[in-house]
């Protein structure tokens, strides 16, 4: 009997293993959609197949929102893919437009002022299609003032399918959008409206003369040839970490329009922003928004260069030293704690201190009160004694007169 084989994705049989199998992306698309597919079956058929006080608009709305489901490629990495996070995604151009649906709605962010852009959109040679598909056009300051509250802007981001913004505006929008629009699939795409530098005599491109009142804008031609070619580009958000999600397809699309566009992907970020190439991919998935991750390719190494490697002894040295500093760390944390614990006693011991003080001068306050008192009772009684030793001796003279006038 053959051994089976164990290996969860297939290698190319001939040239660099640093290439992806078409065979085992196609085989990985497949399956995806049919997962896909059968799981909004099944809950179709749990739901009732068809809820009859529905309207047939909402059915088939349900049906749409099913297919709309976005299909995502994770490539993993072995080292952070940048070093920092950066407001500009970067594009890649697909074979298969995610934005190609004639019955979608765009929004245009624009630099102020906004009437030169709606004026190029509307031109006679600007394409009639893509104009129709452009449904709105909003300057920078007029997003700020009118669109302040949460209710507002998330009525923003329900009227339109897809949002456009012009390069020189990309940065200032998470701050004006917030995660209404940064927190689920509706981006704002960066969009290049300035006009191409022209040449000198020597070759190299001049920048256009800036007028400070006015944002400079490319012809009609130059900008629907732009809008449409960033249409049809996956956007790709970067952050310092090892993992790495782009859009690639949806679900009603065919998996051999998958497959394609995760081979474009997948060649756009080699080529344009991962740093030592398919040296430091470690892994390739595709995935749903509620489906396990199916692999393409993985990684035989988990380093980039033999100089990351380490012998046994370095090893041993490396851990010993992480050791050390771990010790040194604690150590540092324990006499910071003990400082801590330090700092507190005292100032129970203060507050002992101050409490007992308060406790002895309330107990020198009623002495003084209760010696008060008995001096003032002390004076009272002699002062009566006095007023009755009078009264006694006034008595006695007053007998004494009244024996001498009856005696005479």
């Amino acid at each position: 009997m053959a051994p089976v084989s164990t290996a969860l994705t297939s290698k190319v049989q001939s040239g660099s293993p640093y290439q992806l199998d078409k065979s085992q992306t196609l085989k990985a698309t497949t399956a995806l959609l049919k997962h896909i597919h059968s799981e909004a079956k099944r809950k179709e058929t749990e739901s009732g197949a068809k809820n009859l006080l529905a309207a047939d608009d909402d059915s088939s709305d349900e049906a749409n929102s099913s297919l709309d489901e976005p299909i995502w490629l994770v490539l993993t990495t072995k080292k952070h893919i940048v070093d920092k996070k950066r407001l500009k995604p970067g594009k890649i151009y697909l074979p298969h437009s995610l934005n190609d649906a004639a019955t979608s709605t765009t929004c245009l962010i624009t630099a102020d002022p906004q009437r030169p852009f709606k004026d190029t959109i509307a031109h006679e040679s600007f394409p009639t299609v893509l104009s129709s598909r452009i449904t709105r056009v909003i300057g920078i300051s007029k997003l700020k003032a009118r669109y302040k509250a949460f209710e507002t802007r998330r009525q923003l981001r329900d009227e339109h399918d897809v949002f456009l913004a012009d390069e020189r505006v990309i940065t200032l929008l998470p701050r004006l959008l917030g995660k209404i629009f940064y927190g689920g699939s509706k981006r704002p795409i960066p969009v290049s409206l300035e006009p191409y530098k022209q040449k000198d005599a020597t070759g190299k491109r001049q920048a256009a003369p800036k007028n400070p009142g006015m944002k400079s804008i490319a012809p009609p031609a130059q900008v629907a040839r732009e809008i449409e070619r960033t249409l049809s580009c996956a956007q790709v958000h970067l952050s310092p970490t090892a993992t790495t999600s782009v859009r690639v397809g949806l679900a009603n699309f065919s998996p051999e329009q998958v497959a394609d566009n995760v081979e474009a992907v997948v060649n756009g970020m080699v080529e344009k922003f991962v740093t030592k190439g398919w040296r430091n991919i470690r892994a390739v998935h595709v995935k749903g928004p509620n489906t396990m991750a199916l692999p393409i390719w993985l990684a035989d190494e988990l380093w980039i260069d033999e100089g990351d490697v380490l012998e046994d002894e370095e090893a041993k040295e490396a851990l010993e030293l992480a050791s050390q500093k771990n010790r040194k760390r604690k150590g540092r944390e324990g006499e910071e704690e003990g400082i801590s614990k330090g700092k507190k006693a005292k100032k129970l011991e203060d507050s002992d201190m101050s409490k007992e003080m308060a406790e002895r001068r309330e107990k020198l306050k009623q002495q003084k009160k209760e010696a008060r008192e008995q001096i003032d009772g002390g004076d009272v009684a002699g002062k009566k004694k006095c007023v009755g030793d009078a009264e006694t001796g006034k008595s006695k003279v007053k007998t004494k007169k009244v024996k001498a006038i009856t005696a005479s």
